[in-house]
Order: C-alpha cells, then structure tokens, then sequence
C-alpha cells in the first residue's frame, strides 16, 4: 500500500474515457471543477461541459433537463454543498423523475484537513441513500474510483459517488471485479469480519493485520456500494464469524454502520460495533492528526473487533 492517489483523480481520468466512447455523456458544474477533477473532461470536451458558477440547485435543473433530452449527465462540486444546498432539486428533480444523473461530489470526510468543519461533509451517505432510486458510493481507492465512474456512465439512473481530496493507499487491482451493489472481500477470516468503505478500507486491512499477530483471523470486505448494500454478503459474513465491525469516515448514524445494522436486525443479528464519527462535526487540521482525533484509525478498527468478539 505504498502507493497513494487521490480517488477524484481516478474520477477526471475515467469521465475522458467515458466522455470518449459515449457522446451523449456531459458535465454540469458549479464553479469547483478544477478541485473535483471534472476540469479534465472539460479541457477534452469543452462543448460538452457547462458551468453555472456557484449555484448548485442551478446545476442540479440544468442537469435534469439535460437527461430528459437522453444525455448522460453527471454534477459535481464538493460533499457538503452539492448533498445540502442541492437536497430539494437532488430529491425531487432527480430521484422523483428517476433521471439519468451522477451526482459525483469531493471534499468527503475529515481527510479534507485544514478546510475544517465547514467543508467536511459526515452527512452524505446518510441523506443520500434514503432517497427512493438513488444508489451510492464510495472507493476505496483510486483504480476503484476508475471503475465506479465507468459504471455511472454505463448504468442507468440516479447515482452518487463521494471522491477524496486525499491520496489514499491503491489497495485493489485494475484486474479486480467492480459491480454495483456487490462488495469485495478483500481478506479472508473466521473470527470478526470488517465491513468498510472509502479510506477506511486501507485502516481495515491494515488492522486485520495487527490482528493477525493475535491470532484473531478478520475477513475484510470493502463495501463500496452503500445503496444497495450487498445483503447476501453481509449476512454470511454474519453466520460465519459472528461478530461484525463496520468502519466509515462519516456520522456512525445513518450511514454504512446503520445499512449493515439494518440488514442484520432483519436477517442475523450478531454483534456489532462501528468506527466513525461519533455524533460530531470536524474541524481545521492535518488528516492524520484528524483520523486519530476522532478514533478513525486501524488501532481504533483493531480495537473494536476485539470488544465485538468478546460479545459473541
């Protein structure tokens, strides 16, 4: 894990490639393109991209009626402005009409850093997956985010991504199976599994490492799509090792921890414990001194399937 890139740079890259094989793919964006990576499909195809300036819920109606005209359409801008000044057209523009829009958004979690609280949107997956069409998505890394973006420009329908503005660890392989709403186990394990998403994917491998010195064997799963969350594997998973621990770089209300705790309680229930933030907002730092502040780390991750284990 040696090697670190951004997982927006794997979003510009791809949305060319997309942008190259499919003319009726288009960017609509909100003033903040250079910083979400979709400048590089606007350089390559400038007649295909728009920007309104700073009007998100602007861009959000341009992008709708776009989509009703047959284009692929996908907006951008960073987490917290696009999910939250945006909400109304989001919910009733895209999901009511189940247009085809991607809403692809940067500037997740506390590893924005030195932007601080303001522009460190914990609140995305919670607010997005519970619209009706929606799905949603985090890589875990760059490669992923490749493949994610190729998906969205494949697949019909509503769609949102959360990129980072940080370099994380390239931990998957372009030979690797990416489909929407399956998850990927990453490491095998009898004794706890980790369910994470996005950078916390890295931290969980890595603690199920430290674990391993143990004696304590943790299957991993990185599970990229939240909306649909994959049941069947989340369920075995939860028959085979009895003790689940999910790990996610956002609120622990409502978002990947709730999706795995609501499947749970349905079908299996098992213990669980979950790593994130903890009914709290962000503030100004560097993102590793921010990930160990809030206990978003593989220690943090190691520690928690131990106490979850002691729950069986």
């Amino acid at each position: 894990m040696s090697d670190k890139r951004p997982t927006r740079d794997g979003f510009g890259i791809e949305l060319v490639e997309a942008g190259k094989d499919n003319e009726d793919v288009m960017v609509v964006s909100a003033d903040l393109e250079d910083a979400t990576r979709a400048d590089y499909f606007r350089d390559a195809y400038p007649d295909r991209f728009y920007t309104v300036g700073i009007a998100e819920q602007d861009m959000v109606g341009m992008a709708c009626g776009f989509s009703l005209e047959g284009f692929t359409v996908f907006v951008n801008s960073f987490a917290v402005f696009l999910t939250n000044r945006a909400y109304d057209m989001l919910r009733m523009d895209v999901c009511y009409n189940n247009c085809n829009v991607k809403v692809v958004c940067s500037h997740g979690g506390v590893t924005v850093g030195e932007d601080g609280a303001s522009a460190q949107c914990l609140e995305d997956f919670a607010i997005m997956r519970v619209l009706p069409n929606m799905k949603v998505v985090c890589p875990a890394d760059f490669i992923e985010a490749k493949k994610a973006t190729r998906a969205f420009a494949t697949e019909y329908g509503p769609m949102y991504m959360r990129t980072s503005r940080a370099a994380l660890p390239i931990i998957t392989q372009e030979s690797d199976v990416f489909t929407l709403g399956k998850a990927n186990v990453l490491r095998d394990g009898a004794d706890v599994t980790i369910i994470a998403c996005g950078v916390m994917v890295s931290q969980a491998l890595v603690a199920a490492a430290q674990l391993k010195e143990e004696n304590i064997e943790a299957r991993v799963i990185n599970m990229h799509t939240i909306k649909p969350i994959d049941q069947e594997a989340v369920i075995k998973a939860a028959q085979e090792t009895q003790a689940i621990v999910t790990a996610e770089e956002h609120q622990v209300n409502g978002g990947l921890g709730s999706a795995v705790a609501e499947v749970l309680v349905k079908n299996h229930p098992v213990p669980v414990a979950m790593v994130g933030m903890q009914d709290a907002f962000g503030q100004s730092g560097n993102p590793d001194q921010l990930m160990a502040h809030y206990h978003l780390t593989s220690a943090d991750i190691a520690q928690a399937a131990r106490q979850v284990m002691a729950r069986k």
